[in-house]
């Protein structure tokens, strides 16, 4: 039977889930959160993804609303629908929900996008109750003390117990000071069972009249109740249990209320957990530099720029792969502590991270299938000795896997069948990998075999991948290559490291002229791909500099247009300007030449005056 708990753990999910808790803040939630069980519904991780995506943007827009650690309530509120009467820290803790779900209620309201959320509907599930609320918190100042105001009999209860308690010491003090104090062991006032004594020596037991109480463990010391003081002292004792009996009172009549919501706020206290859960979903991914993959149930899986989300991110090195579309079957080789476990393991691990509708480290437009299952067979591939016992436990779970899986299913193999005689392993790993495309799974194997490279290389729908690593450092470079197999270099690395030549010419003639051409061509492969890398990104460099060189040009020619009309404005302002002044001056010749009207002939002033409106008409 399908265990899909245990090839998460394979896979390191739990890991993951516990980053998860630690960004959820209350108890209930955190548990949620390591119990998530990836879902194999389709519709279900749209709803799940969609869920996280929306947090993930109110918490950028907005910051995130505050859930505090609010401890889980339910049991207190059902012993409160039969009728029990709740502790005051029962009490205490349901009063803090109610101002978590007042806050958080409250953030959603004042968040000023007025568009609609897919977890909305959490949000409208919170029923903030301030009546109550204030209630409690009027009651009761601590945990461990109702207030005074709690109720008038109360209040009237305390005011007689602090005179009562202050006439005893008043009466104490004197007695103390006075010519009792030399039989006193000291000079104070203490209590015992509740009733105010005073240390007496034992050998002036007769000096004082009173009630012992206690002892001493010395002996030398008797706690003595002087009789001035126990009528006071009983007065005090009824006191103090009509006080109890007040506090009880209340807090039953407190619980009868909390009973009459206990619906109400059971309903919000699960959705606030369901709304912490989602949001410590958006703060993982926030974290991890998460995206929202697209989905499909068609199996197909493109990773872009993917990092695997328990490496550092400043370590990890990105790889880009996609699954389900050209090929079904990825074959990944390379040297030891190359990389190709980590790829390996970054598939499947990104892909149960989709399925519990969580962000996924990678590149937007990468995309998950939403598969039925998930597999995993993970070796050790930097083991120097495997024993028998070992090839068999892995065996007896490839086996298992090969009940299981279908055509909607993800199979990872890590170093299949290695730990075995190696022709007998190649074959049996080659035998698998044919059996598991034709179920019609998606599948992603590691392997040191040279006979799956070759596999790869001659089937159909079946894709080579290879860990590059650098002979010059002897170090791998952690980079994923698509459509190469990966080479062992192991000759290269050891003559890079001193070996001698006559030994590395010996070793070469050991190995098979066919296994030299195949390594020949992988090596031709491999530098055709370098040299198409390095055109690429000389073709890349141009392109970016043709894109500086247009941007420059576009931002000089708008730098030119602001000039121009800029100048043409300053033109059109300065001909304004002499317009004008050439129209005042005119106006002024009028008016002059108006008043000459009066004083000249008045045949001439109009012809005057006749042909300064036809100047004036013509400026």
């Amino acid at each position: 039977m399908y265990n899909i708990k245990k090839h998460s753990n394979a896979l390191e999910l739990p890991i993951v889930l516990q980053k998860l808790s630690d960004e959820a803040t209350m108890p209930d939630a955190k548990e949620l959160a390591l119990n998530i069980t990836p879902s194999t519904d389709f519709a279900a991780v749209q709803s799940l993804l969609r869920e996280t995506e929306d947090a993930y943007t109110l918490i950028a827009s907005f910051s995130s609303p505050s859930f505090g650690s609010c401890k889980n309530i339910l049991s207190a509120l059902s012993r409160s629908l039969i009728g029990a009467t709740l502790s005051i820290r029962e009490l205490l803790d349901i009063a803090e929900v109610l101002r978590i779900i007042r806050s958080v209620k409250r953030w959603r309201e004042e968040c000023s996008n007025k568009k609609d959320y897919s977890i909305d509907y959490l949000f409208s599930g919170l029923n903030p109750n301030k009546y109550l609320e204030d209630k409690m918190n009027f009651v009761i100042k601590s945990e461990d003390e109702i207030s005074d105001n709690a109720s008038p009999e109360l209040a009237e209860i305390r005011k007689k117990i602090a005179r009562n308690s202050s006439k005893i010491r008043d009466d104490l003090e004197k007695l103390v000071r006075g010519h009792t104090a030399k039989y006193l062991q000291d000079a104070i006032i203490t209590q015992r069972d509740g009733r105010f004594v005073v240390p007496v020596r034992s050998e002036y037991k007769g000096e004082v009249k009173g009630i012992v109480h206690d002892t001493s463990s010395s002996g030398s010391t008797l706690f003595i109740e002087p009789m001035t003081v126990v009528e006071t002292n009983n007065e005090i004792r009824v006191l103090k249990s009509r006080e109890s009996d007040e506090i009880l009172r209340i807090l039953t009549e407190l619980s009868s209320e909390v009973s009459d919501f206990a619906d109400s706020i059971k309903y919000s206290y699960n959705a606030l957990v369901k709304l912490n859960l989602i949001f410590a979903k958006a703060k993982l991914a926030f974290n991890m530099g998460g995206s929202v993959p697209k989905l499909n149930n068609k199996g197909y899986v493109y990773l872009k720029r993917a990092r695997h989300p328990l490496i550092s991110k400043k370590t990890v090195v990105p790889i880009t792969l996609s699954l389900g579309g050209d090929y079904d079957t990825l074959v990944i080789t390379g040297p030891n502590t190359g990389g190709k476990t980590v790829s390996l393991k970054t598939v499947g691990l990104l892909t149960l991270m989709a399925m519990c509708g969580l962000m996924i480290p990678a590149d937007d437009n990468s995309e998950i299938a939403v598969f039925s299952k998930v597999f995993a067979d993970i070796g050790d591939e930097q083991s120097i000795e495997q024993s028998l016992s070992t090839f068999s436990s892995h065996m007896v779970n490839i086996i298992s896997i090969l009940d299981e899986c279908d055509d909607n299913s993800l199979v990872l193999f890590d170093e299949l069948c290695a730990g075995t005689d190696p022709v007998e392993g190649a074959a049996l790993a080659k035998a698998i990998l044919i059996n598991v495309s034709s179920l019609g799974a998606k599948c992603v194997t590691t392997t040191h075999y040279p006979e799956l490279k070759s596999y790869a290389l001659d089937t159909y729908r079946v894709q080579n991948a290879g860990c590059e690593f650098d002979v010059d450092t002897l170090k791998p470079t952690y980079k994923l290559n698509i459509g190469v197999p990966g080479r062992s270099n192991a000759f290269a690395i050891s003559k890079r490291l001193g070996l001698k030549d006559n030994i590395i010419d010996t070793a070469k003639s050991q190995v098979s002229e066919d296994d030299m051409r195949f390594e020949r061509v992988v090596a031709s492969l491999e530098k055709a791909r370098k040299e198409a890398e390095e055109e690429r990104a000389k073709v890349s460099k141009l392109k970016s500099d043709l894109l500086v060189s247009k941007t420059k040009h576009e931002q000089l020619y708008k730098e030119f247009r602001a000039k121009q009309e800029k100048l043409m404005e300053q033109t059109r302002e300065k001909a304004s300007h002499i317009i004008d002044d050439a129209r005042y001056k005119s106006g002024q010749l009028l008016n002059e030449l108006e008043e000459m009207k009066k004083t000249l002939n008045a045949e001439n002033a109009s012809n005057t005056l006749d042909k300064a409106r036809a100047d004036y008409k013509n400026t």
